[in-house]
């Protein structure tokens, strides 16, 4: 499951590397035919549960495993995915080994993130995940602003992600272990440490406060890319690992109120960022922040169930929304929602599939969002009444920016919109059948997964994830929240909604980061640049200069006293050995000569001696 998509990404990346054109053939198709079989063996590892374990540390192996969550939530993964490259198969036209090679790699990588147990497993696989992710934002390299918007979600990511390494160092420390199960079981303080990091880096990934911004950059890249990041994979896994360390959370004491807190004021206020949005894209990244929200809200307060339908239930909803606008883009060039009015009623099949997934947004009755939102909320309503309160707020603007959505593409453009679009190319305004096959299959899921937060289906899954007592919303909940949602979404259609201007800018999160963040970062670089070339490059310059001249004035001591001293030395030796070679004549009377003489010498030392 993990090395099909990996091995087949890493060898389309790399024939398109090559420069070889045939890949724009047969690089769709291979891609289609991986996630088909992907898909298969997703389903397959669901229902079997397997296990694998590789040694790593001596404390802590590389370990993956299929429980209840994943069984839910990778075969989720899988499907949008093959959908998101049927769909790219007609949307994307150039370098397709390449996007369909990344695309394969990071699939690889949220299928590892959703499986890991252990943490450098998942350390690994986040990585990875991050490192395709601004690849796939930032797909146009040919277009600077893109490639701008992909370091924006990459580097904003990655500050969220340093708290997954100091999780990481803080379990080693508590000597709790580093599998995700006994993370709990880090010593107090320490435990707090893990708890904040692994909570730091999830909210990065999942867009909520205070890193929401990255994800108005990220709508830059294809919208296949988007469909698939912002529904069910790399934002998904930040809310999904939130429910992974549920126990963690609660263990602290802290980390389980302040994550539902984050979670419905991410809701809130990325509520009426949405509302703000003029331009479809945005609108539907912001309510994807939004959405999250709930799940992290769910993690909070101990919803692993409710969470968990609410996550699948807006992967199908959101990549099928992002999948029309993607069509729309195609088609007529734009993505503003002044300019697709009346849209839905030129292209009925996109329009009425956009309708279901706008709809189930929305959470009206009986489409998927609705009863998971309440699912969340019965046990949001048990932990805190003003977190429900707030819970429910935003689901009220769910159903306002989801109502904003459905008014501007079914009602008529003016006439000027008209005829701007009379004059375009059929050939531009055509969203051939490749495109609309995945918008019809995600319409169905869209429409249908609430059932997984009703009963008997409820029952199921709350066996699936180990959470036989969790709490259940009312008949009376059920009937007020679909109320709540036909009454928001009419009155939208009726009088509109407003557009707070406060909120436009996504709450000029991106400004205070820049101010405060990025701006001082700068200064502080071109200040350590300063004293780089004037203190430190100065100071090596300079010493390189004394170097240089204690080796030249060693250079001539080496000259005139160390070579002279050893020449005089061996001329010394050489007139001494010219010495000791006049005795050796090889004549044996003078050797005997020698002898008489030597001897005498030493007779006369020894009287003299005595």
């Amino acid at each position: 499951m993990v090395a099909l998509p990996a091995l087949t990404g890493a060898l389309l990346c790399a024939v398109s590397a090559f420069g070889q054109q045939r890949e724009r053939r047969w690089a769709p198709g291979a891609a289609v035919a991986v996630l088909l079989a992907e898909c298969a063996l997703a389903v397959l590892a669901a229902v079997q549960r397997p296990s694998v374990s590789a040694g790593f540390l001596p404390f802590a192996p590389f370990a993956l495993g299929v429980d209840g969550l994943a069984a839910l939530v990778v075969p989720t993964v899988t499907a949008v995915a093959l959908l998101v490259a049927v769909f790219a198969a007609a949307d994307v036209d150039v370098a397709r080994g390449r996007f369909h090679g990344l695309l394969l790699l990071f699939v690889a990588a949220v299928v590892v993130t959703a499986t890991a147990t252990t943490l450098p497993a998942l350390l690994f696989a986040w990585e990875v995940m991050g490192a395709t992710s601004y690849a796939l934002i930032g797909f146009a390299w040919w277009q600077r602003h893109r490639v701008a918007a992909g370091d924006a979600a990459f580097l904003t990511t990655r500050c969220a992600d340093l708290g997954l390494y100091l999780a990481v160092a803080a379990a080693l420390a508590g000597g709790g272990g580093l599998a995700l199960s006994d993370l709990p079981e880090a010593s107090g303080g320490w435990r707090d440490v893990v708890a904040a990091g692994v909570l730091v880096a999830a909210l990065g990934k999942a867009a909520q406060l205070p890193f929401s911004f990255w994800l108005s950059r990220a709508m830059e890249g294809p919208s296949p890319v988007s469909a698939l990041l912002h529904s069910a994979a790399m934002v998904a896994m930040g809310g999904y690992l939130l429910l992974r360390v549920v126990p963690l959370l609660e263990a602290t004491g802290w980390a389980a109120t302040a994550t539902a807190w984050i979670g419905v004021a991410t809701a809130v206020l990325l509520g009426a960022v949405a509302l703000a949005q003029r331009d479809l894209k945005q609108l539907l990244a912001a309510s994807t922040a939004a959405q999250l929200g709930f799940v992290v809200l769910a993690a909070g307060v101990g919803s692993v169930s409710g969470g968990a339908a609410h996550l699948v239930a807006h992967a199908a909803t959101k990549a099928l929304l992002f999948l029309a606008a993607g069509a729309w883009l195609s088609a007529l060039g734009t993505k503003q929602l002044h300019a697709l009015r009346g849209v839905a009623r030129r292209r009925r099949a996109v329009g009425v599939c956009a309708t279901v997934g706008a709809l189930s947004l929305a959470g009206v009755a009986p489409l998927s969002l609705w009863a998971t939102k309440d699912e969340l909320l019965a046990a949001t309503l048990r932990t805190s009444g003003w977190l429900y309160a707030a819970g429910l707020l935003a689901a009220v603007l769910s159903a306002a920016y989801a109502g904003k959505v459905l008014v501007l593409i079914w009602r008529t453009a003016p006439r000027d919109v008209e005829r701007e679009f009379e004059t375009e190319e059929e050939g531009d305004r055509h969203v051939g059948r490749l495109e609309q096959v995945p918008l019809l299959v995600l319409a169905v899921p869209a429409a249908a997964l609430g059932v997984v937060a009703l009963p008997p289906v409820r029952q199921v899954l709350l066996r699936l994830l180990g959470e036989p007592g969790a709490p259940a919303p009312g008949a009376a909940e059920l009937v007020v929240s679909a109320a709540l949602a036909l009454l928001t979404v009419a009155v939208v259609w009726r009088w509109g909604v407003p557009e707070p201007r406060w909120a436009r800018d996504w709450l000029g999160l991106s400004r205070v980061v820049s101010a405060g963040v990025v701006r001082p970062t700068e200064r502080l670089a071109r200040v350590l640049a300063r004293f780089d070339d004037h203190v430190l490059d100065r100071g090596v310059e300079g010493a390189a200069a004394a170097t240089l001249h204690a080796a030249r004035r060693l250079g001539r001591a080496d000259t005139s006293v160390v070579d002279a001293g050893v020449q005089r030395v061996a001329s010394a030796v050489r007139r001494l050995g010219s010495l000791a070679r006049h005795p050796q004549t090889g004549q044996l009377h003078h050797y005997y000569v020698q002898a008489v003489a030597v001897l005498a010498a030493g007779a006369v030392l020894l009287l003299l001696v005595r």
